[in-house]
């Protein structure tokens, strides 16, 4: 069968377009002749790469971000290991022995006043399961809020920005408050053989919820600090009684109604009460909520990230 000559090199054509646009690269046919008989070497093939080359150069320029951020976060957590524990194993020393002490004496001063504790038969056990989600919550929530003070000097270079200093404190302080947490539960189950089978379930869910309630409250108060400085004093003030309305001394159910329905709203009773149901196989705290607590902590975390986001500059140049 003959076929025109006009005809097989439209096809020609065609085909070699469609073989070049299968490999990922985007022509034009653009006829200078009649469009009725084009002519294979009468066809422009224009490559349209302008736009994956500004596609490829942004992908290329957010890798490099994503690796300068991890190298900023990794050299803060560095400053701030060397800062805060030294070059000796003693500043850990006493990051572990800090809450054990607290314990220690809480755990004394209850067994002379009280029988039995209000959760089990061991006192250091039940005051050490309200103590160091609390504790937890402390550290990430005060250290947190003092992010953009603590690392000023740097946030002035181009290559750390204020989220480096905010994450590199917070993962650092999460991952020694972990660590410290189960240490002291650990030590005291071992020590004290108590033979508690801890939950994990609860245990882990009571800590993501203590440093994302944490992380929120502190973004929230390194914002605002940073705008009006007396905050600060003015947060620690009002804040002093949450150690007592947390369920650290004692448990949801033992108060009366009138105090259990203030007391609800406090998001660090519910952490407890979840992080003592990982202690206590047989305690079930029927009054938490969990979607209460992530809700709040899902809610302040983004409000402290995004007044970070639009007022660390004016921070920065206030400081």
């Amino acid at each position: 069968m003959c076929v025109p000559s006009s005809y097989s090199e439209h096809t020609s054509g065609s085909l070699c377009l469609q073989i070049c646009n299968r490999a990922g690269l985007n022509f034009h046919m653009l006829p200078h002749s009649s469009p009725l008989h084009p002519n294979i070497d009468e066809l422009d093939l224009v490559p349209v790469i302008e736009r994956s080359e500004m596609q490829a150069g942004a992908q290329i320029q957010g890798t490099k971000r994503s690796f300068a951020s991890l190298r900023s976060i990794s050299a803060l957590m560095l400053r701030e290991m060397s800062t805060r524990y030294g070059r000796t194993i003693g500043g850990y020393f006493w990051a572990v022995l800090e809450p054990i002490a607290a314990v220690l004496i809480m755990a004394v001063g209850f067994s002379l006043l009280l029988r039995n504790p209000p959760l089990g038969s061991n006192f250091f056990l039940f005051y050490a399961s309200g103590f160091m989600p609390f504790f937890l919550y402390q550290q990430i929530a005060n250290l947190v809020a003092r992010s953009i003070s603590f690392s000023r000097p740097l946030l002035f270079y181009p290559a750390v920005t204020w989220i480096d200093a905010v994450l590199a404190r917070f993962i650092l302080n999460a991952l020694t408050g972990i660590m410290v947490s189960l240490i002291t539960i650990g030590t005291i189950i071992v020590m004290l053989e108590t033979r508690t089978t801890l939950d994990a379930g609860p245990l882990v869910m009571a800590i993501v919820l203590t440093l994302l309630f944490g992380f929120g409250v502190g973004a929230v108060n390194c914002a605002i600090s940073g705008l009006y400085p007396t905050w600060e004093i003015i947060w620690s003030i009002i804040t002093r009684p949450l150690f007592l309305a947390s369920g650290v001394l004692f448990i949801y159910e033992d108060m009366p109604s009138t105090i259990q329905n203030i007391l609800w709203f406090n998001p660090l009773l519910h952490i407890v009460g979840i992080f003592r149901e990982g202690i206590y196989p047989l305690y079930d705290a029927e009054y938490v909520s969990f979607a209460f607590v992530m809700a709040v902590a899902l809610w302040l975390s983004v409000l402290g990230l995004l007044l970070l986001r639009r007022f660390y500059l004016q921070i920065l140049e206030d400081g």
